[in-house]
């Protein structure tokens, strides 16, 4: 039969989304490719990079074609069960990146329909033995990376990477080499971090009546995930990057408090706008069409459209 090959027209760049849905084999072990695949779409299904999935499946290029099974798991892996009991505070984004693994990958090992889970919930999780010692011990920047990029890559906290590598601040910069493990390091207490609302509301409010800017992130223009990012690394916390990645970063509330985050679905099915909600019923965020703005709950408009409030894990 005449192979159908695909080749992948989309640009790994900054915007890492989340939005594809689609169930993969039992498991999330390996991938049939279907139809209207592409690397960059199945990487970012099962939350690999395209360049692991390459690497794993021996490809030279982008080339795929329909039919074609791929591996989602590292070489050399073989993967056994355990059970993992959800604590006050747990997300599946921060389970699955405690046990260097995925959110879809727990949701189809549990028969999971949603991102809900709830305290002393028990979740099979996987735990990789490696046949041969290959864990990376260091990691070189590329560009396009960022700490929360490295740190979910390798199955750490932001603040662990930080602390192994004696990091003040969020910056780093193309080529320089960070610990992935505390070999050598000097041991530290990790440093308990708390939201400073006051500061973050008050740092979002500087920028009221900056302008709209699609992938802006800077008080020249922001579109909505752009402000946040900025607003909260100016209180020293960081977030990911895009809507969709946020909203799987972050514990749901049933109530938000001021500081917590404000989902809506817009344009697209599933979180596509979010601002900080800032008390008395309202919520600060970058509209297309007002800039940053400071709007009620209540609008018309954003009330049909509300689709929950989360916290940031600190």
């Amino acid at each position: 039969m005449k192979k159908q090959l695909i080749t992948m027209t989309a640009t790994v760049g900054i915007l890492f989304s989340s939005a594809f849905n689609t169930q993969a084999s039992a498991h999330e072990l390996n991938h049939t490719v279907q139809s209207g695949d592409t690397l960059w779409k199945i990487a970012t299904e099962n939350q690999i990079s395209v360049q692991d999935l390459k690497s794993w499946n021996q490809l030279i290029s982008d080339t795929i074609y329909v039919g074609q099974k791929l591996t989602l798991l590292a070489p050399h892996t073989h993967t056994t069960y355990g059970t993992y009991t959800v604590k006050s505070g747990d997300s599946l984004f921060i389970i699955a990146t405690n046990h260097n693994t995925t959110i879809s990958q727990i949701k189809s090992i549990n028969q999971l329909a949603s991102d809900m889970i709830y305290v002393g919930q028990s979740l099979k999780v996987p735990s990789a033995t490696s046949t041969n010692d290959t864990a990376p011990k260091t990691y070189t920047v590329k560009s396009g990376d960022s700490l929360w990029l490295i740190a979910s890559k390798h199955g750490l906290s932001v603040q662990q990477l930080k602390t192994m590598n004696g990091l003040a601040g969020d910056e780093i910069f193309v080529g320089q080499v960070l610990k992935l493990t505390s070999e050598g390091s000097t041991t530290q207490e990790p440093e308990v971090k708390t939201l400073n609302v006051e500061a973050l509301i008050a740092e979002g409010k500087k920028h009221l009546g900056a302008p709209y800017q699609w992938g802006g992130s800077t008080p020249a223009g922001f579109d909505c995930s752009g402000f946040l990012n900025y607003v909260f690394s100016k209180v020293g916390v960081s977030i990911p990057r895009t809507v969709e990645t946020i909203y799987d970063a972050t514990t749901s509330v049933s109530t938000p408090k001021p500081g917590d985050l404000v989902f809506f679905t817009t344009y697209k099915e599933g979180p596509s706008h979010a601002g900080i909600f800032i008390g008395d019923n309202k919520f600060l965020h970058s509209g297309t069409s007002t800039g940053v703005t400071i709007t009620d709950m209540d609008n018309p408009y954003w009330k049909a459209r509300y689709l929950g409030a989360k916290k940031v894990n600190l």
